[in-house]
């Protein structure tokens, strides 16, 4: 990114994108050479219109947090978290790391390498993730109301492992893992009569069977904390192929689905969980990563 006008909060930059991007906040497309903020915390932008006073705070007092609205006072901390951000962060830590790899190689050449050479996989896949993390974190912060509300990017205490986003709504909490995964999703299933049945989830030709074991794992995790509320999973494929007309399915209790259907069952959900105080409870545990 180039230099350009500094914005008027002291951690952002409005600049000229030397690279596209994403708005974290709205999951618009933003073209190199547009304008936008740059936000130093998170390593993310976000677009010149989008408001910044809106997001959802505690105002820590003597008593105890209580959630408030608005501009955030000195004294206020975000507790909803930034969608991705640790997954940019690593990207931006491997990124860092791959081109000082090659300036030490090439001496006096390594601006040059850097600039030829391409991003490694292992290296691009973070960057991958955390976009699909911002665009879907973007559609579950326009649902925040007084029943539907949302964490991001939550630490699992003892780990290095992350929850993408936590939805608590009045019927319950929803575990969401999200992925940017190219491909048809689908479920696979063999045996059934004279073997044991085994259920895979492909995407494409890749086994992913392995993303549902580990939001099962996730969901116990959120269960010690909500006790008896009712705790869902869903694996949320945000620019898969998903065929026209169905395609959605559920396997060992999870969810595979895209976007808009989950937003359609967050939405539709009916209960009486105390959405406020679940929020505090879960956030208070799941530290933001």
């Amino acid at each position: 990114m180039t230099n350009g006008e500094a914005g008027s909060e002291t951690d952002d930059k409005r600049m000229k994108l030397r690279y596209a991007g994403v708005c974290r906040l709205c999951g618009t497309d933003l073209a190199a050479r547009a304008e936008a903020i740059y936000e130093r915390s998170t390593k993310t932008v976000r677009c010149v219109e989008c408001p910044t006073d809106s997001s959802v705070v505690i105002e820590t007092t003597s008593d105890a947090a209580i959630a408030v609205g608005g501009p955030a006072p000195a004294t206020t901390v975000d507790v909803s978290g930034v969608a991705g951000s640790s997954a940019r962060r690593e990207y931006e830590r491997r990124k860092a790391k791959d081109e000082e790899r090659l300036r030490q190689k090439w001496g006096k050449l390594g601006g040059i390498a850097v600039a030829l050479s391409d991003e490694k996989q292992s290296t691009k896949a973070w960057a991958t993730g955390a976009v699909g993390e911002e665009r879907l974190g973007a559609r579950l912060d326009s649902l925040a109301s007084d029943t539907i509300a949302v964490l991001h990017d939550r630490r699992i205490p003892g780990t290095k492992a992350n929850i993408d986003h936590i939805a608590i709504t009045a019927a319950g909490i929803w575990v969401i893992d999200a992925k940017r995964y190219r491909g048809r999703p689908e479920l696979k299933i063999e045996g059934g009569i004279l073997r044991s049945r085994v259920e895979k989830v492909l995407v494409g030709r890749r086994d992913c069977t392995m993303l549902v074991d580990g939001v099962l794992k996730q969901i116990d995790l959120v269960r010690e904390v909500v006790g008896d509320l009712p705790v869902t999973g869903a694996l949320c494929f945000v620019e898969a192929d998903w065929p026209l007309m169905g395609g959605a399915f559920t396997t060992r209790g999870v969810h595979a689905l895209w976007p808009k259907r989950l937003v359609k069952l967050l939405v539709e959900a009916e209960g009486s969980v105390d959405v406020s105080a679940t929020r505090e409870a879960l956030a208070s545990h799941f530290k933001p990563a």
